[in-house]
């Protein structure tokens, strides 16, 4: 008597549980897909993102509903019978695997679609840097054209090599520089070249006061970090491989949970029957 009254609160406690889990992850859904977009690719790869995590919690609910009614298939018949609940689940179950096989390849078309959005803008956008970059460039070649800046050009570069000559000059304050925290590495080792050979100072303020040489570097930069963006858009395909695979999972787990089920029942092609007490 003790064993079958187990049972019994064992089997309600297994579908109820079943149910619950069920039930959650359908308002999970409704909540979800109230962002859903058909024309906006990034909503659609977060809600497939979100729903692809979530996909588990219903498989789960669904082993411990249909456990508890197996548990109920030991009983004598004096114990009077619930609604069965078997057939929607089932339902549920199938419309879930079918859900979740659409989301695997539209999911897939999304990353693809993402990816190659994003290295078009980004590419875009280098192009437009180096476009401006050539027009600053055109400029400062064109006032260099004029005696007055050329002056003042050559006047700011005497001052420079003036300031990192005295500062060389003075070992005291040369080594408070080279042990001061806040000036950079970078510089600390142009003052050690400078130190070491003077001649690197005047190279140095050249490369410096040249627009073509500044511009070659500023190219150099846009384009590594093109390079960078570009390679950090294309290896973004990764965590959505891993949705693509998992919706894979679940449409299977789902479809032969509710396909072969419903078959058992004899859902698909005649009355269903109930099973005998």
């Amino acid at each position: 008597m003790n064993n079958r009254f187990g049972a019994v609160i064992a089997a309600r406690t297994l579908k109820v549980i079943g149910i619950i889990l069920i039930l959650s992850f359908l308002i999970d859904f409704l909540i979800i897909s109230l962002d859903f977009s058909p024309t906006d690719k990034l909503l659609q790869l977060r809600w497939a993102g979100s729903l692809v995590d979530r996909g588990v919690v219903p498989l789960v609910g669904l082993g411990m509903l249909f456990t508890g009614y197996w548990i109920d298939s030991f009983d004598d018949g004096t114990q009077p019978q619930s609604i069965d609940l078997r057939m929607p689940a089932l339902v549920i179950s199938s419309i879930l695997g079918l859900l979740f096989l659409i989301i695997a390849p539209v999911h897939a078309g999304n990353i693809i679609y993402q990816r190659t959005q994003a290295v078009e803008q980004i590419t875009k956008d280098a192009q437009i840097a180096e476009k401006q970059l050539e027009t600053q460039l055109n400029q400062v070649k064109a006032q260099l054209g004029n005696d007055q800046v050329k002056a003042s050009v050559e006047k700011q570069k005497a001052q420079v090599k003036a300031q990192y000559t005295e500062l060389l000059q003075d070992n005291q304050r040369y080594q408070q520089a080279l042990n001061n925290p806040n000036i950079p590495p970078a510089t600390k080792d142009l003052l050690k070249k400078f130190k070491a050979n003077p001649q690197e100072l005047d190279k140095f303020i050249a490369q410096q006061s040249d627009p073509q040489q500044l511009a070659t570097q500023r190219l150099g930069q846009i384009r590594a970090r093109r390079d960078e963006l570009i390679k950090q858009a294309e290896d973004n395909w990764k965590p959505g491989l891993r949705i693509v695979i998992g919706s894979l999972l679940l449409s299977i787990a789902y479809i032969i949970i509710g396909w072969s089920g419903l078959k058992g029942m004899n859902a698909l092609g005649g009355k269903r029957k109930m099973p005998a007490r």
